[in-house]
């Protein structure tokens, strides 16, 4: 088993881990509706409210906070793990909100697109431009599940675009380090997709009946969560019920994978130069930390 330290604990269902340069972690808690700061020896700060379930975060170009959240999910604890499920008693709807990490203020930027509710934003990523991809997952319930989607935004509330539609479940979102690839990881099919920018927020169309370009598909039984793209390109996208982080070259090559002791393995994030990977075990309540060097990846 992979050697990695403990970070934290105890967590309501962590996600969204993303590194401050103090050496802080701020990372949502889905079960909890809250946004925490992991402080480097272990103490968490909660700086924010946002209800719901916060799921994917970045930290945006103007210092603020900048969240999908998904509305809501019910939860049950099954073998030792905490699992999210459909039919949230208290759905309070999907939307795109931006927090201000020094006092706590929520402020809510998107809820629809050309009018269509967003059911379950997921992740999301920043351009060079000051926009940001993000995903929505759409929403399970007991009987039918809503189609997905990728999307594009700008940081002050003034546009969202509609770029992909449908897609099955999409969850992690990266960028390549020029900013010319965008990737869509999709949680129920094991598929990856790729998008050449033509321009920020608009795509080349795909060819055929494809929602993308096809990258990877599922080795075997896969179900993806989150992704990080590191510096040389490679994708490490998180892998639920295998319990692991894959790394997966741009081309889809698969490169390796490191597994972790946890089927609820979700998010990876790194520090500023790469040595560090951040992952969060969600249904131990945990985020851990391992030297990315253990993590496979393409040599330039």
């Amino acid at each position: 088993m992979t050697e990695f330290s403990v970070v934290a604990e105890g967590l309501a269902f962590p996600e969204g881990p993303v590194w401050m340069p103090d050496g802080s972690l701020l990372i949502v808690e889905l079960a909890a509706g809250t946004v925490s700061r992991i402080l480097p020896d272990g103490r968490k700060q909660v700086i924010a409210t946002p209800g719901g379930s916060p799921n994917g975060a970045a930290l945006g170009p103007d210092g603020f906070l900048y969240i999908c959240n998904s509305g809501g999910f019910a939860w049950t604890r099954r073998d030792g793990y905490l699992w999210p499920m459909p039919d949230a008693p208290e759905y309070s709807g999907g939307r795109i909100e931006r927090i201000d990490i020094t006092t706590g203020k929520v402020e809510e930027l998107y809820r629809a697109c050309n009018g269509h509710p967003l059911a379950g934003p997921n992740d999301l990523v920043f351009d060079a431009h000051g926009g940001f991809y993000f995903t929505d997952h759409g929403k399970r319930r007991s009987r039918d599940l809503d189609c997905g989607g990728l999307y594009y935004a700008r940081a002050d509330g003034s546009l969202i675009r509609e770029l992909a539609y449908p897609l099955t479940t999409p969850n992690g979102v990266g960028l390549s380090p020029d900013g010319k690839t965008v990737y869509a990881a999709e949680t129920d099919s094991g598929h990856i997709w790729a998008w050449d920018v033509v321009e920020p927020g608009t795509l080349a169309p795909p060819e055929g009946f494809l929602p993308g370009r096809h990258i990877a598909g599922p080795p075997g039984f896969t179900s993806w969560d989150s992704m990080a793209v590191d510096c040389a390109g490679t994708l490490h996208v998180a892998s639920l019920f295998r319990g692991g982080i894959a790394s997966i070259a741009p081309v889809g090559t698969a490169l390796g994978f490191l597994p972790l002791p946890d089927p609820l393995t979700t998010n990876i994030c790194f520090d500023a130069d790469e040595r560090d990977a951040f992952v969060t075990l969600s249904g131990t309540g945990r985020l851990v930390t391992l030297k990315a060097s253990h993590l496979a990846r393409v040599i330039t």
